[in-house]
């Protein structure tokens, strides 16, 4: 699987599992709903480990542009809540971040 569907996939289990432990918690949900959200929370540590980047620190760094813009989308397609046009700007900037970090070229 291609870098950018993997770090979708990997922000995608990391907001689920994150989600869980907060309906958990703040929306009073049975306490049944952590145990998918543990699940959920190590397929994203699985899914993120299996990018090709050289260094973790790497691919955690650009990682997190696509998590940001990821959870935007889901604020908007789960929590129904549109993001503002200032959600959307700091996204942009953060996805042009993450596309520097993967792909900038590395000197030896």
């Amino acid at each position: 699987m291609p870098t950018p569907l993997l770090y979708v996939a990997a922000a995608l289990a990391e907001i689920a599992g994150c989600f869980a432990f907060w309906s958990w918690w703040r929306l009073d949900k049975p306490l049944g709903w952590l145990l998918p959200g543990v699940a959920s929370l190590a397929l994203f540590a699985w899914l993120l480990s299996l990018t090709d980047a050289d260094y973790a620190g790497r691919a955690y760094a650009a990682y997190g542009g696509v998590y940001i813009a990821t959870s935007l989308v889901w604020l908007w397609l789960v929590e129904q809540r549109a993001p503002d046009r200032w959600d959307l700007i700091g996204a942009a900037l953060c996805l042009i971040g993450a596309g520097i970090i993967l792909l900038g070229p590395r000197s030896a």
